[in-house]
């Protein structure tokens, strides 16, 4: 791997911890508020609405100019989102905002991965990019609900003039502000590859066109679109937990707000290792091997039913998340190799943010209709087991129907004759 690669896996760590710390900070900001607990998944529906609505935009931004400016502005409107919570705007339309810069940073940061690194490394890569995210999420989602404290609350308001108020969960917001803005620093650091794309379109009508366009070929892609639709479901399935176990911890293992953060940050450390291990086992041309995965991660659900004590939990996230890790990381992988080859490395990740997005609104938006509507949990767990374990049945019977019919393991050859060359 390159210094640039490093720089780029620092800087997605920073980047990604401030997300997930901001999430927790902006949960206990809703219930200094007595916001109704449904708002709680709506703050990551709208978090992630800006990768579903500038997704045709985004892609050509990324591949307009050098990815690491790119990279640099987008943690800036990160600050600015995160920024204006601490004035009074409602979290939701300030998280946003937050997203709105995520959803321009996205597309840069994995482009750039294609650009600096030949296919072979792709797996190994992503296992890295992957566990450097999830291990933000568990430090992030840590020290957010850390951070959003009576103590911290007091240092800060020690420190700052008499005029500026700050609650435990804006004392932590100010604090996440500026790991935002570290992020943005190290992104200045990040060197131009030299890559340059052909001009792109610059009015709406045409760049939804090009978008559009990006769209189709990768759905009609006989290995891209199983990989497509495979982590569409499972990103959108992984959104979801993060609130399910947010609320299980609570209700069935008696533990408080931040300890069932902690809870998830557990599911991480299972996925750190899962995705470690995908990528020092599953090479680029065995990524459809782990398909069948997917039905076992929906069936773990069921367990959660069951498991009402804390030191079974543990053990219970560890292994449902390694599963998830281990399964996600090949997937990314076949699925931004077959969007490079197809498309460009910024239009190929606009397109996948697009659809996982897509998901994960519509999962979200189920998971706060359930908790609006008084839904039991047990109940709402029971809905999404099926939904997921059906789904994942579903496309593993696709690939196979491709497999055979349209002799999809060709493009798994194409593939591997690239980590050869």
């Amino acid at each position: 791997m390159t210094r640039a690669f490093y720089i780029i896996l620092a800087a997605q760590f920073f980047s990604s911890l401030a997300d997930n710390a901001l999430l927790a900070a902006s949960v206990v900001l809703l219930i200094e508020m007595h916001a109704d607990p449904s708002q709680q998944p709506l703050l990551k529906a709208f978090f992630t609405i800006s990768y579903v609505v500038l997704a045709p935009f985004v892609g050509a931004f990324a591949d307009s100019r050098p990815k690491g400016n790119v990279m640099f502005i987008t943690n800036l409107i990160k600050v600015f989102g995160a920024a204006i919570m601490l004035f009074g705007l409602h979290p939701m339309l300030a998280y946003a905002v937050v997203g709105l810069g995520a959803a321009a940073y996205s597309p840069a940061k994995y482009g750039i991965i294609t650009e600096l690194l030949p296919p072979e490394k792709l797996v190994a890569a992503n296992g890295w990019i992957e566990a450097a995210t999830i291990l933000s999420i568990i430090f992030g989602t840590v020290l957010g609900a850390s951070l959003a404290t009576p103590t911290i609350q007091s240092l800060l308001t020690h420190a700052l003039p008499a005029s500026f108020s700050l609650s435990p969960a804006t004392s932590a917001i100010l604090i996440i502000c500026f790991v935002y803005l570290f992020a943005a620093l190290l992104n200045r650091q990040i060197g131009d590859t030299g890559i340059r794309y052909s001009a792109q379109a610059h009015t709406p009508i045409k760049l939804m066109q090009d978008f559009w366009h990006c769209n189709m070929t990768l759905w009609r892609d006989k290995l891209g679109q199983i990989s497509l639709a495979i982590t569409t479901i499972l990103w959108g399935m992984a959104a979801v937990m993060q609130f399910i176990v947010l609320d299980w911890a609570q209700e069935d293992l008696g533990q408080t707000l931040q300890e069932s953060f902690r809870m998830q940050a557990v599911v991480g450390i299972g996925s750190t290792i899962g995705a470690v291990l995908a990528s020092r086992y599953v090479a680029m041309r065995r990524t459809t091997a782990v398909i069948p995965l997917g039905m076992v991660i929906g069936s773990m659900l069921l367990l959660l039913l069951v498991i009402d004590r804390v030191f079974l939990a543990f053990p219970l996230m560890i292994v449902f998340g390694a599963v998830a890790g281990f399964f996600l990381v090949p997937m990314n992988a076949m699925l931004q190799h077959r969007g490079y080859v197809l498309l460009s490395a910024g239009h190929s990740i606009a397109v996948q943010n697009f659809n996982e997005n897509l998901s994960i609104l519509i999962m979200l938006g189920m998971y706060a209709a359930l908790k609006y509507f008084h839904v039991p949990l047990h109940s709402s767990i029971l809905v999404f087991l099926t939904l997921i374990t059906g789904l994942m049945a579903l496309m593993y019977r696709w690939y196979l129907y491709n497999k055979k019919h349209h002799n999809a393991d060709r493009l798994i050859d194409e593939m591997s004759h690239h980590e050869h060359v």
